[in-house]
Formats: structure tokens, sequence, C-alpha cells
């Protein structure tokens, strides 16, 4: 699973190298809110859930071991 949200995050952003654990997508600017939605679109498309509003945080989507917190969270396995 993580490879699929590394490659769902490159189609969105392919000039970022995502595989970087230690790297906070929001801070470094990597992910913006209008990137989250995309995000959380193709998450919920991919993984046919969907993800609540209040979960809609930056702090859900700062690196790829947040993501699969949120994807665990809705049920992913």
């Amino acid at each position: 699973m993580k490879k699929q949200i590394i490659k769902i995050l490159t189609e969105l952003r392919p000039e970022f190298d995502f595989s970087q654990e230690s790297v906070d997508f929001i801070e470094e600017g990597m992910l913006d809110s209008f990137d989250m939605v995309n995000l959380v679109n193709e998450l919920d498309t991919t993984y046919c859930i969907s993800i609540d509003g209040v979960d809609i945080l930056p702090e859900n989507f700062s690196t790829v071991e947040a993501i699969l917190k949120l994807l665990e969270k809705n049920g992913v396995k």
C-alpha cells in the first residue's frame, strides 16, 4: 500500500520525491490544500472509501505513514 500512496502522490506532484520518510510534505511545501483535496479524491477512488471531512487535516497528509494511518482508520487493510 505504501508504494501505491507514493505513486498517487508522485502523479499529483511529479516534481517532488515522496519516498523520503523523514520529510513533512506540508511543511516542505510539497502539498498544499488543493493537493490535499485532489489526494482525498484519489484515495477515495483507489481504495473505495469515503474520507470524512473532519479528517481532512494537514497532519493526516504530512507523511506516507500519516496517510497510511488515515486509510487504516477508514477501513483499508
